[in-house]
């Protein structure tokens, strides 16, 4: 089996998409309401030679997709994507400030709130053979959005699709943050007949048979487990070495060297307050126990990078916030990947904040590809940064 086609809706600038191409997959198709993502997502495939979607970019809200000429015209690219490859999946995670427990809380009548339940409409509509749905924990933890899940999953039962779900965290997969997010699965029933798994009618998921642990690298008992620093007066450009026992590929400052974050495009933008710097020299290195003003610490795990409702976090040992290069590294991208100088500050770090981060999602790819048994040509689709195989080396040597 060849790896499948996807259709990317509510992209962003693109983490998500990014973690499933270089998985293997093809992503022909990208839906982003918002312009400036949308450019910015156009920007970074440039910057790394990612060929552009064959159906290229929709620019618009996915309600558009139930107008008759959009309508057809998606049932038309599914159908000759699955004349090619056999299998189409559709990914997406709908905005999640209406189910986030630091957020809106709006739940299903918000206006991002409706559009989990519109993306999950469009999936039953076009019946792709697969589905990915992301979205924050709140919408699977607390307990009246937790009824609205179900029903969404209900839905999805009854048009013919067997799922399975997780509540995932990104330091299993390697990112240096601490976020979770609940992460649900699909397959058309009569698709996974064909290709060998039988699901019995009354118990329409497939929990136990997924290989979602496959590909984690740090169970997450395991994290919580390591002799993390604590807090550390802050002294501006000053010097600690890694304490040992914990793993350096999780540290912030582990991701700043190898991102480069200080000679990165994208080093110099940040928010430049006229006044605060008291304040931000006052707070400790790793004291991010406050809603806002959170001082990340070089050899410790980042919290959720959140960047909205007034949440500001603080580089461990400079007098100033984190930079777009450093919120990237926060997130797992690669070296490569870069946002357009012509973004504004509130938009890159709504986007960066919004993203699913990228070592996440190619962990989640690629466990969708072992239950479909799908086998990929491994370092072809890896970044020049993640081929490196000297960087540990050398930083564990320097500390």
């Amino acid at each position: 089996m060849k790896p499948p086609i996807i259709f990317s809706f509510f992209s962003g600038v693109g983490f998500l998409d990014l973690g499933f191409e270089k998985a293997g997959y093809e992503v022909a198709f990208v839906n982003e309401i918002h312009a400036s993502f949308l450019h910015a997502y156009k920007h970074s495939r440039k910057i790394m030679r990612i060929p552009e979607p064959r159906f290229g970019f929709h620019e618009g809200d996915i309600s558009e997709f139930f107008l008759p000429e959009f309508k057809v015209r998606l049932k038309d690219m599914v159908k000759e994507c699955l004349l090619e490859r056999d299998v189409v999946g559709f990914i997406g995670g709908p905005p999640c400030p209406d189910f986030s427990i630091g957020g809106k809380n709006r739940g299903r009548e918000g206006d991002n709130g409706k559009l989990s339940a519109t993306f999950i409409e469009l999936i039953c509509d076009q019946k792709p053979s697969f589905f990915v749905f992301e979205n924050v924990k709140g919408l699977w933890k607390t307990r009246k959005h937790r009824r609205f899940y179900e029903e969404l999953k209900n839905r999805l039962h009854s048009n013919g699709y067997v799922t399975t779900e997780r509540l995932i965290n990104a330091l299993e997969y390697g990112v240096p943050q601490d976020r979770e997010r609940i992460i649900l699965i699909g397959f058309k029933s009569d698709f996974l007949a064909d290709i060998g798994h039988k699901v019995s009618k009354p118990s329409p998921n497939l929990d136990e048979i997924f290989p979602w642990k496959k590909r984690l690298k740090y169970p997450i008992y395991e994290v919580k487990a390591y002799p993390w620093p604590g807090t550390n007066t802050f002294i501006e450009d000053s010097d600690i070495p890694c304490p040992d026992g914990i793993p350096l590929e999780l540290t912030v400052e582990h991701w700043f060297r190898k991102n480069k974050v200080l000679n990165h495009p994208n080093s110099s933008m940040y928010f430049k307050p006229r006044a605060g710097r008291i304040r931000m020299a006052s707070i400790d290195e790793g004291d991010d126990s406050k809603k806002s003003y959170k001082r990340l610490h070089r050899w410790r795990y980042s919290p959720t990078a959140a960047y909205g409702n007034n949440e500001v976090h603080l580089h461990p040992y400079k007098i100033r916030r984190i930079s777009v290069s450093e919120a990237l590294a926060i997130q797992s991208l690669p070296l490569e990947f870069e946002l357009p100088d012509n973004i504004t500050l509130t938009d890159a770090f709504k986007t960066i904040g919004n993203g699913v981060p990228y070592l996440a999602s190619k962990g989640v790819a690629e466990t969708l590809l072992d239950f479909l048994g799908v086998k990929t040509c491994g370092l072809q689709h890896l970044t020049s940064s993640e081929q490196s195989t000297n960087y540990q080396e050398t930083v564990t040597t320097s500390i």
